[in-house]
């Protein structure tokens, strides 16, 4: 195999595991999820880098994801103190809940609420208990609107 496609096949890797954590980091309010999802954003980096490392014969993508591992452990163990404060505090692991942590100054944060959705048909249509035949209208035995 071709080093070039080598190096293609692990930045496409260290690409979905990056797009796969930015996507669940913005798309979830859990904050171990968020958390773990900033792990895979860091973890898609690090094989990134790896594979530049390698692609150049050169050791300064090793050395710099020694460093990002150094960093993810101090992440993991704030995010961990965090994480057990706010569950120790509120019962809930809701990145919303923070919101009673905010400066004095600052307004609440407020979610929007999704707008009720309108059925466009006015009568559902419902079965009959078991056994009772439903009744047809005459219009409909005698000639029908639709096959």
């Amino acid at each position: 195999m071709d080093e070039v496609q080598l190096l293609d096949r692990y930045l496409l890797i260290g690409a979905l595991l990056f797009g796969i954590g930015l996507i669940g980091f913005l798309s979830r309010r859990n904050m171990i999820v968020m958390f773990l999802a900033a792990e895979m954003m860091l973890q898609g980096i690090s094989v990134s880098l790896v594979a530049w490392g390698r692609f150049h014969n050169d050791w300064g993508g090793q050395v710099l994801v020694i460093f990002i591992l150094t960093v993810a452990a101090c992440e993991a163990a704030i995010a961990l103190a965090l994480i057990l404060m706010l569950y120790h505090e509120s019962g809930q692991l809701d990145i919303v809940v923070w919101q009673s942590l905010r400066e004095a100054n600052q307004p609440k944060f407020v979610e929007d609420a999704l707008p009720e959705e309108t059925p466009d048909v006015e009568h559902w249509p419902t079965l009959p208990p078991a056994g009772v035949e439903p009744e047809q209208p005459v219009e409909e035995m005698v000639h029908r609107s639709h096959v």
